[in-house]
């Protein structure tokens, strides 16, 4: 690859994160492969159902990930982080918890979780929390007081609010709600594939109205499971046409070498002993699955995959500039008008 084909490359979502040392997965050879898909930055999920000290841990892995591979990766914090991690010829990780849960019940946890470099963070993943609702919860009743006030507090303190897995009532409360621009940061238009995950037009459109990005993924439940990069990319032509084009993005959503434990943990978390009924009755997954993975499309195995995604936006015909926006401008400048500036 030469300089004149490489673009400025952000995905909003990847999932190789750890509940415990001995199952690190943000190890050299993963960040090796996000270097050979030429990966500037990002979103590391450090929390989906974990409490804040769980997450405390998580980020103390990250801290020692930082020193002990300086050569391949750094903290992002800002904006200007992912531009420098670009022209080092590394990757930034942008910290994302999928859920609130990390600040418990605690309003002053979101403060300090942003100190230790937080920058994004879901309202809800799937179900129904402190803050609202998730997207699988048969009934959605919106943003709650306390969460309310967490939009606010996240607004302040420059972490970025992602509806990814939450309902669309929460959603849409929430956005009424913040003062900055969200973003989904990895699901799909309904009109892609209708499964509950995805977004109506009307969420798409009030996302891209506050300035915000939709990240656009691979992930089988959410894109079809024979979709070609000719049909993603045909979805970005579409989405684009609903939205605008600077509001479209790439959040894979990518995981690799997981147990089925651990894959069952996404989903069960400690509140559930099986897969939740609304899940399967959605078509999510069955209710016999035990934690099998995915089959990822032969065209996106890996993050080291992803100049496939590039080439095939721009043999889809959108322009240079439109790709370089796509792939990561959008969210370079959604990050820049929402997490703190280096000098704050």
């Amino acid at each position: 690859m030469t300089d004149n084909d490489r673009v400025l490359m952000v995905d909003g979502c990847q999932n190789q994160w750890d509940r415990k040392p001995k199952d690190a997965r943000w190890d050299r050879e993963i960040l090796g492969i996000l270097r050979a898909g030429d990966v500037s930055a990002v979103n590391s999920t450090i929390a989906i159902w974990e409490n804040s000290r769980e997450t405390l841990e998580t980020i103390g892995h990250w801290n020692r990930r930082f020193r002990e591979h300086a050569d391949l990766t750094l903290l992002a914090k800002s904006a200007d982080d992912i531009r420098r991690a670009y022209w080092e010829n590394k990757t930034a990780i942008v910290l994302h918890a999928q859920n609130t849960s990390p600040i418990e019940d605690n309003i002053d946890f979101v403060e300090i979780f942003a100190d230790l470099g937080l920058r994004v963070m879901g309202l809800t993943y799937n179900t129904q929390n402190l803050v609202g609702s998730g997207c699988y919860e048969p009934e959605d009743g919106g943003l709650s007081s306390f969460g309310k006030d967490v939009v606010r507090e996240m607004n302040r303190c420059g972490i970025l609010v992602c509806f990814s897995h939450t309902g669309e009532r929460t959603s849409m409360d929430a956005i009424a709600v913040s003062e900055k621009p969200v973003a989904i940061t990895h699901a799909n238009p309904r009109f892609a594939k209708n499964v509950q995950r995805n977004k109506s037009d009307d969420m798409l459109k009030a996302t891209a109205e506050t300035g915000g990005v939709v990240g656009l993924s691979p992930y089988p439940h959410l894109f079809s499971t024979e979709g070609t990069v000719q049909d993603f990319c045909e979805m970005a032509a579409r989405t684009a046409d609903l939205i605008g084009v600077d509001h479209v993005g790439i959040g894979t959503d990518h995981h690799m070498s997981f147990t089925a434990h651990e894959q069952m943990w996404w989903t069960n978390g400690r509140w559930s002993r099986t897969v939740p009924s609304f899940m399967s009755a959605q078509g999510f997954l069955t209710a016999d699955w035990q934690g099998e993975d995915v089959e990822w499309p032969a065209w996106f195995q890996t993050p080291a995959d992803t100049p496939v995604i590039t080439n095939g936006l721009r043999e889809q015909g959108f322009s240079s500039t439109e790709v370089e926006a796509i792939m990561g401008g959008n969210f370079l400048r959604l990050y820049e008008q929402v997490f703190p500036s280096p000098a704050d």
